[in-house]
Order: structure tokens, then sequence, then C-alpha cells
């Protein structure tokens, strides 16, 4: 048996990078993966390269309209949301200084807020079914200080606080809520930096930048039963940096 069976998970921002390849290891462990995304021509791509038990819906995660419209979609053609990943996110290098409001809101709608809309959003369906496991993919950035990129350091601090209030506000209800942060992983996130991927390399103990896979296997655990009593905590993908 696989470790996701009949389960239905919706993933945010599943169209690139590291959501794609948690729906894509998702649908390996048999579960039926809804990728949410505002990128419509990568999402599309994405589902017609992982096949089967995969579907597209365009969300903008920082829509209220948006996720009711989306909970109500996948209810009536599955019949259920029993995982929530939000992985959905945007990065920029900027210091407090050159961070400007229109940048800040940005930020801290997609990273934050599309968070909250999220959780809340789903939150009825998986109290109703008295079971469930969000993921919110924070960042080690959430953990300690990032001086050069502040909106999205007070972004993941956040998650890391909403993921905990949540999680003691669902677990009456069988409704598990963890955060996850990554450190350097392979992604388009990447190129916000000007240092190489070498250098970037360099900082990390176990010297090497991480692959998306290596987060989604962590991500895989959180939402499957062989996690059923983890809630409430942060795990931590980085390498050893932060230690």
């Amino acid at each position: 048996m696989n470790r996701l069976d009949g389960k239905v998970a919706v993933v945010t921002g599943g169209a690139s990078g590291q959501g794609a390849a948690e729906a894509e290891l998702f649908v390996k462990a048999g579960a039926h993966v809804v990728i949410a995304d505002i990128d419509t021509t990568g999402g599309i791509a994405t589902v017609e390269r992982i096949g089967e038990n995969c579907e597209f819906v365009e969300l903008d995660v920082a829509s209220e309209q948006g996720w009711a419209q989306l909970v109500d979609h996948v209810i009536k053609r599955n019949g259920s949301i029993d995982i929530l990943i939000n992985n959905a996110g945007v990065f920029r290098v900027l210091g407090m200084q050159d961070t400007t409001l229109e940048v800040w809101n940005q930020i801290i709608a997609i990273n934050q807020t599309g968070v909250f809309l999220g959780m809340r959003a789903v939150a009825p369906v998986m109290k109703k079914n008295a079971t469930g496991s969000i993921v919110n993919i924070s960042s080690i950035a959430g953990l300690v200080s990032a001086a050069r990129a502040h909106a999205y350091s007070a972004s993941k601090w956040a998650v890391r606080g909403m993921t905990r209030s949540a999680a003691v506000e669902l677990a009456p209800h069988g409704v598990r809520v963890n955060s996850v942060h990554p450190g350097y992983i392979e992604t388009s996130m990447l190129d916000e930096f000007d240092d190489s991927r070498e250098e970037l390399a360099s900082r990390v103990p176990l010297g090497r930048i991480a692959e998306a896979d290596d987060v989604a296997k962590l991500v895989l655990f959180l939402a499957s039963e062989d996690s059923s009593y983890c809630s409430g905590h942060e795990y931590v993908v980085d390498g050893a940096m932060k230690s």
C-alpha cells in the first residue's frame, strides 16, 4: 500500500520547482494531487508531465475568493481535501532600506496571507473529516536572521508562528499542522542571489545545494500517517547550515 493511497492533496505553487517535486512524489505515493498556481502555462505542463491523478487549478493564493472557489471545485470533483501544502512563495534579496512598500505588500500577500487563507479555507473540510495534514513551507530565514531579505524573512517568521497557532487550534479535530524550513534549494529562487552556486554551496556544511526532492521527501513524511503524532513543529532541511 502506498503512503498516500486515497488521499486528495492540494499543492500551491506546484507549477515548478519544489512544489512540482512535491506534487510528483505525492502522485507516486498514491494521492490525487491538485496543483494550484498562478502560472497556468507551467501548471498545465507539469500536470501533463506527471500524468494521471493530477490536475491543475489556477489560483492566486492571496485571493480569498480564489481559495473559496478552489475548495468548492476540489470537493465537488474529488470529495475531500486531506492534505494542504502551502508551498507558493516569492523571494527577493532586499534589505529593509531597499524594500519599497509595494514590494513588502507583495511578499507578505503571497508568503504570509496566502498561507493564512489556505489554512482557513481547508480547515472546515478537515475538521468535518476529523483528519488532515497541513504543511507550511517556511525557510531557514524563518529561524535565523536574514539581513538581506527583510520582507521575506518577516513573512517566513510569521509562517512559523501561524503554524504553531493553527496546530494547537486544530489538534482537537485531528488535524496536524507543521512547517518545513529549507536552506539553499536548487530552484529559480537561487537566481535572486548575486553569489554563484559554488559560493552558496560552500556555506553549507554538507557541501552541496539541495535538490527539490530533498525537501519533497520530508514533506511527504509530514503529509502521511507516518507522522501521525507530529504537529506544531519546525522541520529543517538545510544541510546543517543552522547548526
